[in-house]
């Protein structure tokens, strides 16, 4: 489905929750999110059947994000169901990677295609500290149980303003070795202007911007920076979907009514 601005709006991310067994320095409080009743989130039937919606729109690229979509209660059981839904061309999830080890085999059982691990660092003593509370081991034998299990894996560096020239050539060399796709994104803030000349891979320029967020609170968001937000109507799925991507602005600016773990980034 095309939007306002003739921009092909086929990807949809899907933030299956808030939480996160993590606190990095850039996207959560050290003090955490307020805690939500499990009913406050949408069901896996639920999201479920948005997807199936979405199919019919042209959303046909789905990802799934957080906070860590790991610690989501029946998240291998989503990813099966979402699998089976005819049409979807694509089922990838964005995880910080830490509990990847114990679950990688039963998500490609599942049906997940492809996996993005965030790791900003390789120092165990800088990862500790973005992290607040992180072990960088668990970080990297997730790494490697995801490519034991065979998905096409792409690691996502932030790079901070405090992050050295070496600790990219670091990862750069770290990411060859195992074969693995770097992407390099550049931090930035929700509550600063949106920009369209970032120096890494990430975030994209707005004209080529082809996707829309639904929130674990049942919103969907059609921009990242941006405070415009839908209630998604669970009895007319279809008319929500339609009226976020209509919604969806020309560009960016910012947003000041959520925090990056409420969104997936």
């Amino acid at each position: 489905m095309l939007d306002r601005f003739d921009r092909e709006i086929n990807y949809l991310r899907i933030s299956v929750t808030d939480k996160c067994n993590l606190r990095c320095v850039y996207c959560m409080p050290e003090e955490g999110v307020p805690l939500h009743r499990h009913d406050d989130f949408l069901s896996l039937e639920e999201i479920t059947q948005t997807v199936k919606a979405g199919v019919k729109l042209g959303l046909t690229r789905i990802r799934l994000t957080g906070g860590e979509p790991l610690v989501k209660r029946g998240i291998v059981d989503l990813v099966g169901m979402i699998k089976g839904v005819k049409g979807v061309e694509s089922l990838a999830m964005t995880s910080n990677g830490t509990l990847v080890e114990r679950m990688a085999g039963e998500l490609k059982r599942a049906g997940l295609d492809s996996m993005n691990i965030s790791l900003d660092t390789l120092d165990p003593a800088r990862y500790r500290k973005i992290t607040r509370i992180g072990d960088i081991q668990s970080a990297l034998r997730g790494i490697e149980a995801a490519l034991k299990a065979r998905f096409p894996l792409k690691l996502n560096m932030v790079v901070l303003n405090d992050t050295g020239a070496e600790e990219v050539r670091q990862m750069k060399r770290f990411c060859a070795q195992k074969g693995i796709k770097l992407q390099l994104i550049n931090h930035y803030s929700l509550t600063e202007e949106k920009m369209n000349n970032y120096r890494y891979d990430r975030p994209p320029d707005c004209a080529n911007c082809n996707r829309i967020r639904m929130l674990a609170d049942c919103k969907l968001k059609p921009c990242l920076h941006s405070n415009i937000e839908i209630k998604l109507d669970l009895n007319n799925i279809e008319s929500s979907l339609i009226k976020a991507i209509e919604y969806k602005p020309e560009r960016g600016s910012v947003c000041l009514n959520r925090q990056i773990v409420e969104i997936g980034g």
